[in-house]
């Protein structure tokens, strides 16, 4: 009996010491770009959300989840309010000097849209021509140096700069290909349409990334080792297919 006990309460100590030493991952999502991520009902959902959770679940680690505005999710990371960034991010050379980059997750290319008028996206035929963008994207300082002499105009957030759009306070938008592609699946989106061919740039990158504090390599393979096998195990595809008719990797 006495044996029995204490085999009992050493499970259990050993369960509670799992317990109390299980890893927590916090990550930092942005909640204003569907459909990647966006608030739902109060709780945060979409691709971005989905691809998180079974990196979490294959990693083996509890995980917790925070919208933050982009302009500051870089800034949060390196506060260590959070562990990754969890938001479509594409790369850049200024990003890498702050912050580590994952493996590729997926992959778009960056658009305009508006009514069908504008049909040449040249910076020389949109000269005068307002176009909006979601402030501190890539798409946005792409719009500084191509676009000279159209009139920029920057919002919070994708669909703030969606808003300029529909308001008419913007003649064009400027996005990701398949945000914007759901974007136009909408009725308030359905009377714009693509403008010009997707945008070929060096300085656009096409490849959305998960990103960890500088010099965090340890946990970035440990993400890059879970996207590889959510990829071969079908639970990527899954996840792709309950968003969108097309591979986007």
């Amino acid at each position: 009996m006495f044996r029995s006990l204490c085999i009992t309460f050493g499970l259990t100590v050993f369960a509670t010491l799992g317990q109390a030493h299980a890893e927590t991952l916090r990550i930092a999502t942005e909640g204003a770009y569907p459909p990647f991520n966006f608030i739902e009902a109060g709780e945060l959902k979409g691709f971005d959300v989905d691809i998180a959770k079974a990196l979490c679940e294959k990693m083996a680690v509890e995980c917790t989840f925070q919208a933050v505005p982009w302009d500051d999710i870089i800034g949060g990371l390196e506060s260590d309010r959070y562990d990754l960034i969890v938001a479509s991010m594409a790369y850049t050379k200024e990003r890498a000097a702050r912050i580590d980059f994952s493996d590729p997750y997926y992959r778009s290319h960056s658009v305009l849209i508006g009514n069908e008028k504008y049909q040449d996206s040249s910076p020389e035929a949109l000269a005068g021509v307002s176009i909006a963008a979601e402030s501190g994207t890539i798409q946005a300082d792409y719009l500084k140096k191509a676009y000279p002499k159209s009139e920029i105009l920057l919002a919070a957030d994708q669909p703030a700069a969606q808003r300029l759009l529909i308001e008419k306070k913007a003649d064009l938008l400027i996005g990701d290909a398949i945000e914007l592609l759901t974007f136009m699946e909408t009725p308030q989106g359905s009377a714009y349409s693509y403008v010009g061919d997707p945008i070929s740039s060096d300085f656009l990158q096409s490849s959305a990334h998960i990103t960890a504090h500088k010099g965090n390599q340890a946990l970035i393979a440990r993400v890059n080792a879970a996207l590889k096998e959510i990829k071969l195990n079908g639970t990527y595809d899954r996840i792709n297919d309950a968003y969108f008719p097309f591979s986007i990797y």
